[in-house]
């Protein structure tokens, strides 16, 4: 595999400088990460390289057009030290998708799984085992030709970067149901992880944020009247023994830890409807008491519970339950991921171990 990749390894590891118990998500990286270039009309040969900065011209037309799409992805090492990702085709097709939409090349996809196995094993000293331990991958694309013509860029890179991560949300979450901003309308560009979809989202949230909410849950642009999903999460409901959530649209995100929670429900027996949530539905099961519980649900977070919402100055505090369907679902989620339990879905990819 490492014959159609360039790797240039770093003189000297930075890891022992790390202290993997005060991780603060997404804020330290590896030594190295993956970079392809796109121009003339094709990708050229990957290479990876020691992290670093990149230099680019203040006019490369992902400054002025945001062009440019991610993903997230987590690498996970078990107690016998292989290395597994969790579905990562579906994250591949998800960031080709993501990047038609914006106008923007497809990714090849050998150099896709041949660039994270070689960073995987050349990185594997930074994927802890454990609970919650992992590491976190952020592939994604940015357009690079320079010029300000309002136009699609002739010329892109891919790049790859990897960060130690432990949990992503601590402590209790609270919500805000929205009904003012939007995060998504029909026909736009909801269902992409695009990066102007997380800029547009971060002015309501850091109000919400003031008023001691860590999220916001978004509603349809139109009327406000259904739930669609968070700012980094999908998001469940459970009224009564039954679990709710949105169907994907193109304003929502096909969240590859939601659509794998809902299989896993279903397997465990719990009653799952994949069907618009009316906001009133969820104001009204939480007067009446039979709304248990809400989580959220993504690749960062997982699945971290939500212990209380606000709806236009009305605030609903949940239940703390005993057997609660998110810790039960996380707990066999994260089994299956790091290869601490059968995995009867085929969701599992083990990373080939090779000398880099």
């Amino acid at each position: 595999m490492t014959d159609t990749i360039k790797v240039t390894k770093v003189a000297e590891s930075k890891i022992s400088d790390v202290d993997f118990s005060k991780l603060s998500f997404g804020t330290v990286f590896t030594d190295h990460m993956f970079v392809c270039e796109y121009e003339n009309g094709a990708w050229k040969k990957p290479e990876i390289v020691p992290y670093g900065p990149i230099s680019m011209d203040p006019s490369a037309k992902v400054f002025h057009y945001g062009q440019a799409v991610f993903e997230g992805m987590k690498a996970y090492k078990d107690d016998n030290g292989k290395i597994f990702m969790f579905r990562p085709e579906e994250n591949f097709n998800r960031i080709n998708k993501s990047s038609e939409r914006l106008a923007m090349p497809a990714f090849e996809k050998d150099y896709f799984f041949d660039g994270l196995n070689t960073l995987l094993n050349l990185e594997s000293d930074w994927i802890k085992p454990g609970n919650d331990n992992s590491l976190y991958l952020r592939p994604f694309v940015i357009a690079t030709e320079n010029g300000v013509s309002a136009s699609p860029s002739s010329k892109y890179k891919f790049i790859i970067i990897c960060a130690p991560a432990q949990a992503y949300y601590s402590g209790e979450v609270k919500v805000l149901f929205a009904d003012q901003y939007s995060r998504s309308a029909d026909g736009g560009v909801g269902f992409a992880k695009a990066a102007g979809n997380y800029a547009a989202q971060f002015y309501p949230t850091e109000l919400a944020k003031k008023r001691g909410y860590q999220q916001v849950v978004w509603t349809d642009a139109n009327t406000h009247e259904y739930l669609e999903e968070a700012g980094t999460m999908n998001v469940f409901f459970r009224v009564g023994d039954k679990l709710l959530t949105a169907p994907t649209s193109d304003r929502i995100l096909d969240g590859i830890t939601r659509k794998s929670l809902i299989e896993l429900a279903k397997s465990e027996g719990i009653d799952v409807e994949v069907r618009p949530v009316k906001v009133s539905e969820i104001v009204e099961a939480a007067e009446n008491g039979t709304l248990k519980e809400m989580f959220g649900a993504g690749t960062a977070a997982v699945i971290s519970p939500i212990c209380g919402f606000t709806h236009k100055d009305k605030e609903f505090d949940l239940p703390k339950l005993e057997d609660a369907y998110g810790a039960r679902l996380k707990q066999h989620l994260t089994s299956l991921q790091a290869n601490r339990a059968e995995d009867p879905f085929g969701w599992r990819y083990e990373v080939p171990s090779m000398t880099v």
